[in-house]
């Protein structure tokens, strides 16, 4: 159950990042990643009352509430870094070093949780990294500026330690914990739009999509915290890490993107390493 919740979350991920990435072509990121941190937000809200989930424990060792704040601005923090390191270099150097992510959380699993895999596992994990990182299409050919790369990895530092506050706080309550880190996020979404004087020139047109992207981002953060309550927590967020596979397939099939070589190994080898990992955990 656990690796295939984390599937689903990583095919929601890459989704919204897919046409996350179309829009902010044509307008401002920022304003992308605020308007939808917001519907995401509201979308929180309406589920957490639907679910009656505001009852879960808010604070102490294991109340939502401060891991989930934690984790938005850590996210957050990523997002900026992430949003930098596109504008200052190549994405095929970038998103490969952002999409390493997982190994923080990969770690604090095993030296902070004491999981363990049998061998097996192990080489299905390795698999499954070093596919995304394949798919996300890693281009070194021109040399790596300093940068990009020194912003790429702060974004994976971020994104990296908002997934363990992430799998924290939803040992509470995972949709409290996601209605925390939009919570947490609202004041700097609100203060972007207000600097960008609107929200970048999009429309009514673009309502659907907007909604579609924040309420797939926060679905996705939300089934990823209900799959580290079902399985291992390293497992889970190595899967949930795979959300670059779609990103590039939808590009292929609707943008007619061409898929270069170490992309189409990279989906091979992270297919493969599901299969391991789903067998034999």
């Amino acid at each position: 159950m656990a690796a295939l919740l984390a599937l689903i979350s990583s095919g929601l991920w890459g989704a919204a990042d897919y046409h996350g990435g179309n829009l902010s072509k044509k307008f401002p990121p920022t304003a992308v990643l605020s308007v939808t941190q917001i519907i995401g937000l509201i979308f929180g809200i309406i589920l957490a009352t639907v679910t009656g989930s505001w009852d879960a424990q808010a604070l102490g060792s294991q109340g939502y509430l401060l891991p989930g704040i934690a984790a938005g601005f850590c996210g957050y923090l990523g997002l900026i870094c992430l949003y930098r390191a596109l504008a200052t270099g190549r994405m095929g150097v970038v998103s490969p070093i952002s999409a390493m992510s997982a190994l923080i959380p990969l770690l604090y699993a095993i030296f902070f949780l004491d999981e363990r895999f049998n061998t097996l596992v192990t080489i299905g994990v390795v698999f499954a990294l070093l596919g995304a990182f394949m798919a996300s299409g890693p281009e070194v050919s021109q040399g790596l500026p300093l940068k990009p790369v020194v912003l790429a990895l702060g974004a994976a530092v971020g994104f990296g330690v908002c997934l363990v506050f992430m799998a924290k706080g939803s040992q509470s309550s995972a949709v409290m914990t996601m209605v925390s880190m939009r919570s947490a996020t609202l004041i700097v979404s609100i203060s972007i739009l207000i600097r960008l004087r609107g929200t970048g020139g999009m429309s009514k047109a673009n309502i659907p999509l907007l909604v579609f992207i924040g309420v797939a981002d926060f679905s996705a953060n939300l089934i990823l915290g209900i799959a580290t309550t079902k399985g291992l927590v390293s497992l889970a967020n190595v899967l949930g890490a795979l959300y670059p596979i779609m990103t590039a397939l939808l590009a292929f099939i609707f943008l007619k993107e061409r898929l270069h070589k170490v992309q189409y190994a990279g989906i091979v080898s992270a297919v493969l390493g599901v299969a391991l990992i789903a067998g034999f955990q």
